[in-house]
């Protein structure tokens, strides 16, 4: 039987998902959000777009096949040397995208913060050694949820591993 009720410990994992550098900017035509704000979508806005687009200090970052696989396997790594858990219900237990990253990860004692500037900076040092040549690979901060349930806990997997396959959308795919 699943556990429903709400964990006031550390959470039974984290679902962090972030994007490529200038592939998903203010006032985006998909929504977007602030940093100071709710976490609330807000709508399409051209003027906010334009004018991230213009303080972009390098091109927006598209990750190739390979590229999309050293990722993977980098944050697949960090969890086994920090004795972090990825959930899955087969080999996926990340989906790397061309233009974002999901990762449901148990990592007690951690603070979402942390995990996710972990794996960030960790894949940036894995792409530069690979050779790609960059100062930004990643958006800012990233959206991170707590899942604490085994049904949310499902859920993310789930969304993780399927959804994103049946979604037609350009570029994450």
């Amino acid at each position: 039987m699943a556990n429903n009720k709400f964990n006031t410990g550390d959470p039974l994992a984290y679902f962090l998902t972030w994007t490529t550098y200038g592939t998903w900017l203010p006032g985006d035509d998909r929504g977007w959000t602030r940093k100071d704000a709710s976490g609330a979508m807000k709508a399409s806005n051209p003027l906010f777009r334009d004018a991230a687009a213009a303080r972009m200090k390098e091109a927006a970052f598209i990750l190739s096949t390979a590229q999309r696989e050293i990722v993977e396997l980098t944050i697949r790594k960090h969890c086994e040397i920090r004795n972090w858990r990825l959930h899955a219900v087969n080999v996926h237990a990340v989906n790397v995208r061309s233009n974002y990253v999901h990762v449901v990860v148990t990592a007690a004692g951690y603070r979402s913060q942390t995990v996710r500037d972990q794996f960030k900076a960790w894949c940036s040092r894995r792409l530069k050694e690979a050779g790609i040549m960059r100062d930004n690979f990643w958006t800012e901060g990233c959206s991170q949820r707590l899942v604490n349930s085994e049904n949310d806990l499902e859920a993310a997997v789930v969304y993780v591993l399927d959804a994103q396959d049946r979604k037609e959308v350009g570029l994450g795919s």
